[in-house]
């Protein structure tokens, strides 16, 4: 014999009860397998599940578009920052910079090697770490790192760290319905077992293949076990 199984996917979930709500909408009251009430219920929450869905959908495709502008600005700030920090060194290393201004960046022991870069949240760390130092060496009256300047170094970093801060709102609001959409998610599978239930009920008295077509039509999936034979 066959055996049902609950939906496992949101979008096997909207079609469960979808289906079940268009066959109560197509068939006279005096004949439905469905109580009034529950299919009330069900047409409720499929509308509330499916915005649901939508919004989160809508969501992840605005955190996904800016994601691609995103990466740019961090490649491009690591390319910056980088560059700056090799031409600090090669400036060290010619005695145009006092090797005690690298306190000022922070890379007092660095060993000349270029911080890692790898990862957003070490970015925004020494980027500002960089940033300032620059501008404390030049404050004292030192000669500006050129090619490139500090200042174009700022506008890129700048552009990273607003896109760092964009990126993680639109996360906080994906996650945020992410998790709406899974705590109803019980509710749709509350909703799809009282409604099998209700219509195997109803029809129980049926012979084997018409209980099944019956139950079919209001949703009900049916999966035969490997090796068993499908009438």
């Amino acid at each position: 014999m066959p055996y049902r199984r609950l939906p496992n996917t949101d979008s096997a979930r909207i079609k469960a009860l979808r289906t079940a709500v268009e066959k109560v909408a197509d068939t006279d009251f005096r004949e439905l397998a469905v109580s009034a009430h529950l299919i009330t219920e069900a047409k409720n929450a499929l509308s509330h599940f499916e915005r649901l869905c939508s919004r989160y959908q809508q969501m992840y495709d605005t955190q996904i578009q800016a994601n691609k502008q995103f990466i740019i600005k961090s490649k491009n700030a690591r390319m910056y920052l980088s560059h700056f920090v090799q031409v600090l060194y090669m400036c060290v290393q010619r005695t145009e910079i006092k090797e005690e201004h690298l306190k000022l960046y922070g890379l007092e022991e660095s060993n000349m090697v270029v911080p890692d870069f790898s990862s957003n949240e070490s970015l925004l760390e020494w980027g500002q770490k960089i940033i300032e130092g620059e501008n404390a060496r030049i404050s004292q009256g030192a000669a500006p790192i050129y090619n490139p300047s500090i200042a174009k170094v700022k506008v890129i970093y700048t552009l990273f760290k607003e896109g760092y801060q964009t990126q993680k709102l639109h996360q906080k609001a994906t996650t945020r319905v992410q998790d709406e959409v899974s705590a109803y998610r019980e509710k749709m599978d509350q909703l799809i077992l009282e409604i099998w239930e209700q219509v195997e009920r109803d029809n129980m008295d049926l012979t084997t293949d018409q209980r099944l077509e019956r139950n079919r039509q209001y949703g009900i999936v049916y999966y035969y076990r490997k090796g068993e034979r499908v009438e």
